[in-house]
């Protein structure tokens, strides 16, 4: 079971993705952590380290949706001490991506871990794909 103040940071986090699929990244930005161990790896790219890198990800990432909305977040993991904390989740998302007009199905395979940082939550990293079902051995080959 995770603390009352860590699933209440996590709810944050669930409605600053929402916005964040609507193009905007400020709401999910304001909860990482400004420090240089902050890392972030999303379908768009490969990971960046530290806060200035980790907001330019944010940012790009960003400019590929508009107009979603999440449709669902399944928790498959949790965990939490005093001090640190993660999630695994699987999000399930709608938006227009890219160039499109159609609002499509999008889900992510999630893992965020969370650090207490001078008495507040912070998201310290976050690692999103989209592998959510089984695939063959081949596939990891030349990735």
């Amino acid at each position: 079971m995770l603390p009352s103040d860590l699933t209440r940071f996590i709810e944050q986090d669930h409605l600053a993705l929402g916005a964040f699929v609507k193009g905007d990244p400020e709401p999910l930005k304001n909860l990482y952590s400004r420090r240089d161990d902050v890392t972030i790896a999303n379908p768009f790219g490969p990971p960046a380290k530290g806060w200035i890198k980790a907001a330019e990800t944010m940012d790009r990432a960003a400019t590929n949706y508009r107009d979603g909305e999440v449709i669902g977040i399944e928790r498959i993991a949790e965990y939490a001490t005093a001090d640190l904390g993660y999630v695994m989740e699987i999000e399930r998302l709608q938006s227009k991506v890219g160039g499109g007009d159609k609002l499509v199905p999008i889900a992510l395979r999630v893992t965020t871990i969370f650090r207490q940082e001078d008495g507040a939550w912070r998201i310290v990293l976050r690692h999103a794909d989209p592998i959510t079902s089984a695939r063959p051995a081949e596939s990891v080959v030349g990735q």
